[in-house]
């Protein structure tokens, strides 16, 4: 191999002519507002899901957003966020012991909300009860932990 080749090899490895991979998601802001905190200080945890059989399975989320509520007990997250349905399961760690606290049964012993504000009652909320679609304009989601 000449110098020259060599040369080319090497820039070209370092500064390729275009980018591989697939090209940038498009994305839409979203803005996520948490009300009624119950906690101004513990740490409140956003689970972001796009996939519909990943909805509230343990570490099958799409995302996961910490957020300090600094003295307030309500907080404005702006996430961007591509196209298509999501749903988000949000709880607060009262011990910051960086896990969802349960009872002998499973369900929560912390604070946690579902976006839609959805309630569950009798049974595990779906994907579908707690979906928003988030597409060309800006979102606003509002969650109350009430």
């Amino acid at each position: 191999m000449t110098f020259s080749a060599l040369a080319w090899l090497a820039t070209s490895v370092f500064w390729p002519l275009s980018s591989p991979g697939t090209p940038p998601v498009e994305t839409t802001a979203v803005n996520v507002v948490v009300t009624n905190l119950v906690s101004d200080k513990a740490t409140l945890k956003l689970y972001f899901y796009n996939v519909k059989a990943n909805f509230l399975v343990r570490n099958h989320y799409t995302l996961l957003k910490y957020v300090k509520p600094a003295g307030r007990t309500k907080v404005v997250y702006p996430i961007q966020l591509p196209p298509g349905e999501w749903a988000i399961a949000l709880t607060q760690d009262l011990n910051e012991n960086d896990l969802v606290d349960r009872n002998m049964v499973g369900i929560p012993t912390e604070p946690f909300a579902l976006s839609n504000n959805v309630k569950p009652r009798f049974r595990i909320p779906t994907f579908d009860d707690c979906k928003f679609t988030v597409k060309g304009t800006a979102t606003t989601v509002a969650i109350s932990m009430k």
